[in-house]
Protein backbone atom coordinates (compact mmCIF):
# COMPACT_ATOMS: atom_id res chain seq x y z
CA UNK A 1 0.00 0.00 0.00
CA UNK A 2 1.07 3.58 -0.95
CA UNK A 3 0.63 5.57 1.87
CA UNK A 4 -0.11 9.63 1.04
CA UNK A 5 2.58 10.58 3.08
CA UNK A 6 4.80 8.14 1.33
CA UNK A 7 6.13 6.25 4.99
CA UNK A 8 5.67 2.80 5.22
CA UNK A 9 3.95 1.72 8.66
CA UNK A 10 6.10 -0.42 10.77
CA UNK A 11 4.74 -3.90 11.78
CA UNK A 12 6.14 -4.87 14.83
CA UNK A 13 7.84 -8.52 15.16
CA UNK A 14 5.20 -10.89 17.02
CA UNK A 15 6.46 -14.35 17.78
CA UNK A 16 4.25 -16.91 16.95
CA UNK A 17 3.33 -17.54 21.15
CA UNK A 18 2.25 -14.01 21.10
CA UNK A 19 0.32 -14.22 17.33
CA UNK A 20 -1.80 -17.11 18.57
CA UNK A 21 -2.35 -15.35 22.44
CA UNK A 22 -3.70 -12.34 20.38
CA UNK A 23 -5.88 -14.55 18.03
CA UNK A 24 -7.04 -16.88 21.23
CA UNK A 25 -8.03 -13.58 22.93
CA UNK A 26 -9.80 -11.98 19.69
CA UNK A 27 -11.92 -14.98 19.37
CA UNK A 28 -12.56 -15.41 23.13
CA UNK A 29 -13.70 -11.67 23.03
CA UNK A 30 -15.37 -12.03 20.30
CA UNK A 31 -17.43 -15.46 20.97
CA UNK A 32 -18.24 -13.60 24.55
CA UNK A 33 -19.50 -10.23 22.36
CA UNK A 34 -21.68 -12.25 20.08
CA UNK A 35 -23.10 -14.41 22.65
CA UNK A 36 -24.63 -11.67 24.89
CA UNK A 37 -25.03 -9.24 21.91
CA UNK A 38 -25.87 -11.23 18.41
CA UNK A 39 -26.36 -8.08 16.69
CA UNK A 40 -22.75 -6.97 17.33
CA UNK A 41 -21.60 -10.16 15.08
CA UNK A 42 -22.72 -7.65 12.10
CA UNK A 43 -20.15 -4.91 11.12
CA UNK A 44 -20.14 -2.12 8.55
CA UNK A 45 -17.19 -1.01 6.91
CA UNK A 46 -16.59 3.08 5.45
CA UNK A 47 -14.05 3.81 3.27
CA UNK A 48 -14.21 6.71 0.96
CA UNK A 49 -12.34 8.32 -1.96
CA UNK A 50 -11.70 11.25 -4.09
CA UNK A 51 -9.93 11.66 -7.83
CA UNK A 52 -6.57 12.88 -7.46
CA UNK A 53 -3.94 13.58 -10.99
CA UNK A 54 -5.12 11.80 -14.17
CA UNK A 55 -7.07 8.48 -12.71
CA UNK A 56 -5.66 7.85 -9.22
CA UNK A 57 -7.75 7.72 -6.11
CA UNK A 58 -7.18 8.92 -2.48
CA UNK A 59 -8.70 6.57 0.05
CA UNK A 60 -9.26 7.07 3.06
CA UNK A 61 -10.29 3.83 5.32
CA UNK A 62 -10.76 4.84 9.12
CA UNK A 63 -7.21 6.07 10.52
CA UNK A 64 -5.56 5.14 6.96
CA UNK A 65 -4.90 7.20 3.80
CA UNK A 66 -3.40 5.52 0.79
CA UNK A 67 -3.24 6.06 -3.02
CA UNK A 68 -4.90 4.03 -5.84
CA UNK A 69 -3.80 4.50 -9.73
CA UNK A 70 -2.82 2.69 -13.11
CA UNK A 71 0.04 2.54 -15.10
CA UNK A 72 0.83 4.36 -17.98
CA UNK A 73 -0.98 2.47 -20.18
CA UNK A 74 -3.83 2.46 -18.41
CA UNK A 75 -3.89 6.82 -18.28
CA UNK A 76 -2.46 6.40 -14.67
CA UNK A 77 0.24 8.17 -13.63
CA UNK A 78 1.55 4.51 -11.95
CA UNK A 79 1.85 6.44 -8.68
CA UNK A 80 0.34 3.81 -7.09
CA UNK A 81 -0.73 0.30 -6.86
CA UNK A 82 -3.94 -0.04 -9.13
CA UNK A 83 -7.34 -1.30 -7.77
CA UNK A 84 -7.05 -4.75 -9.42
CA UNK A 85 -3.59 -5.14 -7.75
CA UNK A 86 -5.34 -3.90 -4.18
CA UNK A 87 -7.93 -6.21 -4.93
CA UNK A 88 -5.37 -9.54 -5.12
CA UNK A 89 -3.84 -7.47 -2.12
CA UNK A 90 -6.94 -7.84 0.25
CA UNK A 91 -7.49 -11.46 -1.24
CA UNK A 92 -3.80 -12.15 0.11
CA UNK A 93 -3.50 -10.44 3.42
CA UNK A 94 -7.29 -12.18 4.02
CA UNK A 95 -5.96 -15.31 2.81
CA UNK A 96 -2.87 -15.01 5.50
CA UNK A 97 -4.79 -13.34 8.34
CA UNK A 98 -7.34 -16.25 7.96
CA UNK A 99 -4.71 -18.73 7.56
CA UNK A 100 -3.26 -17.58 11.01
CA UNK A 101 -6.31 -17.81 13.08
CA UNK A 102 -6.90 -20.99 11.86
CA UNK A 103 -4.01 -22.63 12.46
CA UNK A 104 -4.42 -21.25 16.46
CA UNK A 105 -7.86 -22.53 16.13
CA UNK A 106 -6.87 -26.11 14.75
CA UNK A 107 -3.80 -26.49 16.77
CA UNK A 108 -1.56 -26.87 13.09
CA UNK A 109 1.72 -24.92 13.73
CA UNK A 110 2.45 -22.87 10.71
CA UNK A 111 6.36 -21.26 11.12
CA UNK A 112 5.50 -19.08 8.06
CA UNK A 113 3.15 -18.28 5.22
CA UNK A 114 3.34 -16.68 1.67
CA UNK A 115 1.16 -15.61 -0.77
CA UNK A 116 1.35 -15.35 -4.46
CA UNK A 117 -1.69 -14.15 -6.48
CA UNK A 118 -1.96 -13.54 -10.12
CA UNK A 119 -5.22 -12.35 -11.98
CA UNK A 120 -6.63 -12.44 -15.56
CA UNK A 121 -7.80 -9.76 -16.92
CA UNK A 122 -8.99 -8.77 -20.39
CA UNK A 123 -9.31 -5.02 -20.83
CA UNK A 124 -11.71 -5.18 -24.09
CA UNK A 125 -14.72 -4.77 -21.50
CA UNK A 126 -12.67 -2.03 -19.70
CA UNK A 127 -12.57 -0.36 -23.26
CA UNK A 128 -16.03 -0.32 -24.21
CA UNK A 129 -14.29 -2.98 -27.22
CA UNK A 130 -16.92 -5.78 -26.13
CA UNK A 131 -19.07 -6.72 -23.67
CA UNK A 132 -18.13 -10.79 -24.47
CA UNK A 133 -15.61 -10.66 -22.04
CA UNK A 134 -16.06 -9.94 -18.23
CA UNK A 135 -15.14 -6.63 -16.97
CA UNK A 136 -13.34 -8.21 -13.79
CA UNK A 137 -10.83 -11.09 -13.75
CA UNK A 138 -11.98 -14.32 -15.35
CA UNK A 139 -9.29 -16.41 -13.13
CA UNK A 140 -7.47 -15.85 -10.05
CA UNK A 141 -4.37 -18.38 -9.00
CA UNK A 142 -3.78 -18.12 -5.73
CA UNK A 143 0.08 -19.80 -4.47
CA UNK A 144 0.87 -20.51 -0.84
CA UNK A 145 3.69 -21.28 0.56
CA UNK A 146 3.41 -22.60 4.45
CA UNK A 147 6.55 -23.73 6.62
CA UNK A 148 6.20 -25.60 9.49
CA UNK A 149 6.25 -29.30 10.93
CA UNK A 150 3.13 -30.69 10.38
CA UNK A 151 2.27 -32.77 7.77
CA UNK A 152 0.75 -32.12 4.18
CA UNK A 153 -2.88 -33.64 5.54
CA UNK A 154 -2.90 -31.15 8.67
CA UNK A 155 -1.72 -28.07 5.99
CA UNK A 156 -4.83 -29.52 3.96
CA UNK A 157 -7.09 -29.45 6.40
CA UNK A 158 -6.08 -26.20 7.24
CA UNK A 159 -6.76 -24.99 3.76
CA UNK A 160 -10.40 -26.17 3.41
CA UNK A 161 -11.10 -24.07 6.97
CA UNK A 162 -9.46 -21.21 5.53
CA UNK A 163 -11.62 -21.67 1.84
CA UNK A 164 -14.50 -21.80 3.98
CA UNK A 165 -14.15 -18.75 6.18
CA UNK A 166 -12.02 -16.08 4.30
CA UNK A 167 -14.41 -13.09 3.33
CA UNK A 168 -12.36 -11.55 0.75
CA UNK A 169 -11.75 -15.00 -0.91
CA UNK A 170 -15.83 -15.59 -0.74
CA UNK A 171 -16.17 -11.42 -2.40
CA UNK A 172 -14.02 -13.68 -5.23
CA UNK A 173 -15.91 -16.45 -5.42
CA UNK A 174 -19.50 -15.89 -4.91
CA UNK A 175 -21.68 -12.63 -6.08
CA UNK A 176 -22.47 -9.98 -3.72
CA UNK A 177 -25.05 -7.72 -3.88
CA UNK A 178 -23.84 -3.98 -4.58
CA UNK A 179 -26.51 -1.42 -4.51
CA UNK A 180 -25.41 2.14 -6.63
CA UNK A 181 -26.62 5.40 -6.13
CA UNK A 182 -25.30 8.49 -8.09
CA UNK A 183 -25.79 12.29 -7.35
CA UNK A 184 -24.96 15.37 -8.69
CA UNK A 185 -22.85 17.09 -5.89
Amino acid sequence: MTLLTNDLATVPNVSAIERADRLAAAGASWSERIASAPSSAALTYRVSGSGEGSVASAITAGKHRFLVDEPAALAGDDVAASPVEFALGALISCQIVVYRLYASVLGIQVDDISVDAEGDLDVRNLFGITDEVRAGFSKIRLSISITGPETEDRYQELRAAVDAHCPVLDLFQNPTPVEISVSKG
